[in-house]
């Protein structure tokens, strides 16, 4: 169900680099997220593939991960993911990148449900450097890095939880490194 999955779909930041994904679901992610609804159906994102280890390497090393724990190394060295997939704007459908943003959004979370059921995980990363991820992948002038999506086998545990009681929405850790991510009630949520 649907539901589940939303559930198990978490921001992972460590996984198991011993299970590689290879290129294969790499496109089946993308032949799934070519069909989402588009704005004005203008359908201006394209996807670059990365998955040979040297090239995950590099995109990684142009990446922030998890800006509310600034103590952490993350991912920790060893449990790094063994692919990305860049969403790019390509310029040349719409000239403002801005207009891609909703697609975008819609892009990433269905990958990243889908990546759920096939027994992946990933983070969404805003934080990178544009500029150094477009030369590293050799990106062609008319497309223009929006988001990456990290992927791989997670091997951590993130948790939904309440909200404390002073409303902090911050994720945290705990000292067995167990991540957990509060969230509003359905009470604080839905306008009546």
């Amino acid at each position: 169900m649907i539901r589940d999955l939303v559930i198990d779909n978490r921001s992972y930041r460590s996984f198991d680099e011993s299970r590689r994904i290879g290129r294969e679901d790499l496109v089946d992610l993308v032949d799934t997220v070519r069909l989402c609804p588009s704005a004005v159906n203008r359908q201006p994102l394209k996807y670059r593939l990365v998955h040979e280890p040297e090239e995950v390497e590099e995109v990684l090393s142009h990446t922030h991960w998890a800006g509310l724990l600034p103590d952490v190394k993350l991912p920790p060295d060893g449990h790094h993911p063994t692919a990305f997939i860049a969403v790019c704007c390509d310029k040349t459908i719409t000239e403002n990148p801005d207009s891609a943003r909703t697609d975008c959004g819609i892009a990433a979370q269905t990958i990243l449900l889908m990546a759920t059921e096939l027994g992946f995980g990933g983070c969404m990363i805003g934080a990178f450097e544009r500029e150094e991820v477009a030369l590293s992948l050799r990106l062609p002038k008319k497309l223009s890095p929006m988001l990456l999506i990290a992927l791989g086998v997670p091997d951590e545990t993130v948790m939904i939880c309440d909200l404390p009681k002073d409303g902090n929405t911050a994720y945290f850790r705990d000292k067995a490194n167990l991540h957990f991510v509060p969230k509003r009630s359905l009470e604080d949520v839905i306008v009546e």
